[in-house]
């Protein structure tokens, strides 16, 4: 399956992360990952005592390629080319240490406003009421930046008092100086946002660059709820 060397670091990367924690990342996301259920509406949330991370982003931004990647599954999370599929809270139980939630994409005009209505509606309920949500994954094209959907998701978080990490997603697809003008706008920009992460991680789920920086973030999420 495809994953980042330590010696591989595309721009915006925390390359502080030494080659145990690389590990870590990639021993936990070889373990069994399991579908747990869709949930269209808080009552069919499951019950967890789980750390809970959270991928969110605009439609066709590219959530459900990133889990297979962290996972090493190709089909884990349905994708598809039509924006706008995933309408659903989508949960995966990672070998009993983390609960992954690929959350519906925003920003999907050509839905019925009644059910963007009811999306963003689930979604908000989830992000405030959801306690044991440890971090939102918020997945941002890296080809574009961020969208007017992107900033009003931010504002959310931060009025949530959610920690959130932005994702540059399709890296693959930019050249590597205006990625890096792009991560240095964006650093910029988080500083304004009281609940968002100070580093970047950069991403493309096709060539695995970035996979395993994320897949250690997270991992040390996960042992850092196991020691409290």
């Amino acid at each position: 399956m495809p994953s980042s060397s330590p010696e591989t670091i595309t721009p915006g990367n925390d390359t502080s992360l030494d080659e145990a924690a690389l590990e870590n990342g990639r021993l936990l996301f070889a373990q069994a990952c399991d579908f747990v259920i869709s949930a269209t509406n808080m009552d069919q949330v499951p019950e967890s005592d789980l750390p809970e991370i959270a991928f969110a982003g605009r439609s066709n931004v590219g959530k459900s390629s990133l889990i297979n990647a962290l996972t090493g599954r190709n089909t884990l999370a349905r994708t598809s080319n039509t924006p706008g599929r995933t309408r659903l809270l989508n949960f995966f139980n990672l070998h009993n240490r983390l609960m992954l939630t690929d959350l519906p994409g925003y920003g999907f005009a050509r839905a019925p406003k009644t059910e963007i209505a009811e999306w963003t509606a689930l979604i908000e309920d989830y992000l405030r009421g959801r306690a044991i949500l440890r971090r939102v994954c918020l997945l941002i094209d890296a080809r574009h930046g961020p969208k007017e959907g992107d900033r009003k998701a931010m504002d959310l978080l931060d009025q949530s008092a959610v920690p959130y990490q932005i994702v540059l997603t399709k890296c693959d697809k930019v050249k590597q100086a205006p990625l890096q003008a792009r991560i240095n706008a964006m650093l910029g920009e988080l500083t304004k946002h009281t609940a968002a992460h100070p580093e970047i991680i950069t991403t493309s789920s096709r060539k695995g660059d970035g996979i395993a920086q994320l897949r250690a973030a997270l991992a040390m999420l996960a042992a850092a709820e196991n020691l409290g």
